[in-house]
């Protein structure tokens, strides 16, 4: 099979067509194999690129380590794709060949529906998982999303919205007019003046999701309303870096003692503070199907590429969130944090295949 491929990792001129990959075979017996229609990308695959996140995804090829020699080289790089299963492994159920995953919402196109289950689960994750917050009770909440014009801040907004929350994004003045088309209530352009008196002025925030990160987290958490449960969580945290950086056991301790002291800091000021990942979750992709079908939530894509202008596709990606983290950044130590939250910003790029 045709396969874009790297066998290092560096920056764009590391990634190779490989028209013969094998394949790929069924290991286990809850997997399935899927033809890919259409697949995306997002800034994190930017990062991986260049072996962002190599530590932990080594380990969780291999926890054992029973395959000393081997490496992950060649290595596909790309979180999403919609596609029709193939095969499927002896323990699968809910799913068979033919069925298009997972399930593609009937009103999409794969292109479209490639685009939403990293961005999705992110935000969900963020939101539900780890905010505690949900359709029965989001109503009338105040949420505030920073960085919202990004593909999970796309997400953030409309979710909110769909669970009946106030929602306030924050964005570059160009983003306003699709902010508005998604629903957020207040749109607030960063760069029209002092962000931070800005949204001072406005009520106080049950929920706050933070995809900037850097100097936004001194100041954030004072928009919350203090012991009421509000809860600032945050997509751009050290944990990967801290595994790539010190190793598995290291740099677990060291993120566990970031965690730690941050969310203790922060609880004796009557406010939550959270990490968030993407988290894989087959339930929620269908709750999220259903959203997507009941015409709550649509995918924002920035451009379309065709399969043989992948390469073209990982510039432009580069290009827009390089473009977004500049204009974020507000002096040269902000420059510095590029590398660490580069993967939670940026629009949706779409591969066709």
């Amino acid at each position: 099979m045709p396969s874009w491929v790297i066998d290092r990792y560096g920056r764009n001129e590391v990634l190779r067509f490989a028209r013969n990959m094998a394949l790929p075979a069924i290991r286990f017996p809850n997997e399935v194999v899927i033809k890919v229609h259409a697949a995306s990308l997002n800034p994190i695959d930017l990062s991986m690129r260049s072996g962002y996140g190599a530590t932990a995804l080594n380990m969780k090829r291999d926890p054992l380590k029973l395959n000393s020699e081997e490496n992950e080289f060649p290595l596909t790089l790309g979180r999403d794709v919609s596609g029709v299963v193939m095969e499927c492994g002896l323990s699968v159920s809910y799913f068979k060949p033919g069925d298009e995953v997972s399930f593609k919402p009937k009103c999409l196109s794969h292109t479209e529906a490639a685009s939403l289950p990293y961005v999705g689960l992110t935000a969900w994750s963020a939101i539900n998982k780890v905010g505690g917050l949900n359709q029965k009770n989001c109503g009338g909440k105040r949420l505030l999303i920073l960085g919202a014009s990004g593909g999970v801040g796309t997400f953030a907004v409309q979710l909110g919205k769909a669970w009946g929350a106030h929602v306030t994004a924050v964005c570059s003045s160009d983003a306003s007019t699709l902010m508005k088309e998604l629903g957020a209530d207040d749109v607030i352009d960063y760069k029209s003046g002092n962000l931070e008196e800005q949204l001072k002025i406005l009520p106080l925030f049950d929920f706050i999701l933070d995809n900037v990160g850097g100097a936004t987290e001194k100041w954030a958490l004072d928009l919350l309303k203090k012991w009421s449960g509000a809860t600032y969580v945050t997509l751009v945290t050290p944990f990967l870096i801290n595994m790539d950086r010190l190793g598995v056991a290291d740099g677990m301790l060291q993120t566990g003692v970031t965690i730690g002291s941050k969310t203790l800091k922060h609880l004796c000021k009557g406010v939550h503070y959270r990490w968030a990942f993407f988290m894989p979750s087959g339930p929620c992709l269908d709750e999220i199907a259903e959203l997507v079908n009941s015409g709550k939530i649509q995918p924002v894509i920035d451009q379309v590429f065709s399969f043989s202008e992948v390469p073209k596709a990982f510039l432009k990606l580069e290009y827009i969130t390089f473009w977004l983290l500049y204009k974020n950044c507000s002096s040269p130590i902000d420059l510095l944090t590029i590398s660490l939250y580069i993967h939670t910003r940026g629009s949706q790029i779409c591969t066709v295949g």
